[in-house]
């Protein structure tokens, strides 16, 4: 069976490729990956039935709440000019902020972060991933709740360079 990391580095590849459909098959077992589509179907030789993994497509669009303010280009400027970069999910799947329930966040908006500084866990196929920082920086905003699904390539926090 592919592991995780495997199974990451093919979903970015056919992400960036013009492939729609990727199955992959070994030792009785698959695993299809569909463009565009909203779910992953994993069958092993014990299940008669696939068991659907959700997943939601890369968002085409921005939803804006009915009930959110309007924004204006000003805002919209200093929002941008906030942050140098952000920190996206690796993978589809769950969003945690702390490492258990009752224990301190990873990082909160104001916290210093360094290159390897752990931010978050996200939980994939019962696998708790941390992920790292990857740059220096001033966590200048949380863009998802926790316990949130977030997608693949999904933002999950702006951060301001030192």
């Amino acid at each position: 069976m592919l592991k995780i990391q495997e199974i990451r580095e093919l979903i970015k590849l056919i992400d960036e490729s013009s492939i729609d459909e990727f199955t992959y098959e070994s030792e009785g077992a698959s695993v299809v990956l569909k463009k565009n589509k909203t779910e992953v179907i994993e069958r092993s030789p014990v299940q008669s039935q696939p068991s659907p993994q959700p997943v939601q497509a890369p968002a085409q669009q921005t939803e804006v709440p009915a009930n959110a303010a309007p924004v204006s280009e000003e805002s919209q400027e200093e929002a941008a000019s906030n942050y140098d970069y952000e920190i996206v999910a690796p993978m589809v799947g769950t969003f945690y902020e702390a490492s258990s329930p009752g224990e301190e966040p990873f990082v909160k908006v104001g916290d210093k972060v360094q290159q390897d500084s752990v931010v978050c866990i996200v939980e994939a196929m019962k696998l708790f991933n941390e992920i790292e920082a990857e740059q220096a920086g001033e966590v200048v905003e949380i863009l998802v709740e926790n316990g949130q699904l977030v997608e693949y390539g999904q933002p999950l926090f702006r951060v301001k360079s030192k």
